[in-house]
């Protein structure tokens, strides 16, 4: 179970993040007079899908998240390539989105009573915070009213959005732009607790992390065996739990893996190489984690 203080930053920086917009005047209850029923509406849709398939609640807070750091929440992760323009949802961190008929539910539920009312970023965002939800994680208040972008560009998704193979300083440029702290950095990527990954995002530090048929020396070294077993070099269908034993439930066990040096990405293995972005992993840690981390840095 995540400790209420992390779940509250988590909280606050989702709503940071997810009121990023391109249109003035969010609020809360932003559709009482024309559809006041659209929480519940968009609710029972991502219910109707998270129910029965639980591991969608991941990559839909991923989506949210994807949108909001291309242009703002303006849901132009939704839009599909035209002719002679190839949309964000092409770009290649985009394409392993899933979760799109969720939103495609709930947009046609609500033009059933509020036709041409609520607009797919707003839903977006619902579904967001939804689904979250629904898997016994935090849930919060979304100031509604955000204008759907007509423009989306898979090179400004690309140049971006942040990466599985971000070092620290890229991170922090890369959330420093949007506004965001170094913590907000470490708070944000506790999503990590959800979902899984492909191999060919964390391959190369199992087998060639420099060029040199090496692995990488900043991943614990028995985990690095275990990955193996299930990632073969080259791999790029297999996935793998972002946060073993736990990846279907919003808790800190990430941070325990992240401090063991098991974090998949060269993006969770950046938080330990800052100061302050370490010492906000290790916070994280309950008493037991905490113990074992001692046990396995002592020097016998």
């Amino acid at each position: 179970m995540a400790t209420l203080k992390f779940v509250l930053i988590f909280i606050l920086s989702l709503a940071f993040v997810f009121g990023l917009s391109n249109s003035q005047g969010l609020q809360v209850g932003f559709y009482k007079k024309t559809c006041p029923n659209v929480e519940a509406i968009v609710k029972k849709a991502t219910t109707d899908f998270v129910s029965r398939a639980p591991t969608l609640a991941a990559p839909l807070l991923r989506m949210h998240f994807h949108d909001c750091f291309v242009r703002g929440c303006d849901g132009s992760v939704l839009l599909n390539s035209t002719k002679g323009n190839q949309a964000e949802k092409d770009a290649i961190p985009n394409q392993s989105l899933r979760g799109f008929q969720v939103i495609d539910a709930a947009k046609s539920a609500l033009e059933k009573q509020c036709p041409g009312i609520v607009s797919c970023a707003d839903i977006l965002a619902l579904v967001a915070r939804d689904a979250v939800s629904l898997i016994n994680g935090p849930t919060w208040q979304v100031e509604l009213g955000r204008r759907d972008g007509r423009v989306s560009i898979l090179l400004e998704a690309i140049r971006n959005l942040p990466t599985p193979f971000d070092n620290f300083t890229t991170l922090k440029s890369s959330f420093g732009a949007l506004g965001l702290s170094v913590k907000d950095l470490v708070v944000l990527s506790g999503g990590h607790t959800l979902g899984v990954s492909h191999c060919f995002s964390f391959g190369s530090r199992l087998y060639n992390f420099t060029g040199k048929g090496d692995t990488d020396p900043n991943m614990d070294q028995n985990y690095i065996g275990q990955l193996k077993t299930k990632c073969k070099p080259n791999d790029v269908t297999t996935t793998v739990e972002m946060d073993p034993g736990s990846a279907k439930s919003f808790d800190t066990d990430y941070y325990t893996m992240v401090s063991k040096r098991r974090g998949l990405f060269v993006s969770d293995a950046a938080l330990l190489t800052d100061s302050q972005t370490k010492a906000y992993v290790l916070s994280q840690l309950n008493p037991v984690d905490q113990l074992s981390l001692r046990i396995l840095e002592y020097r016998w």
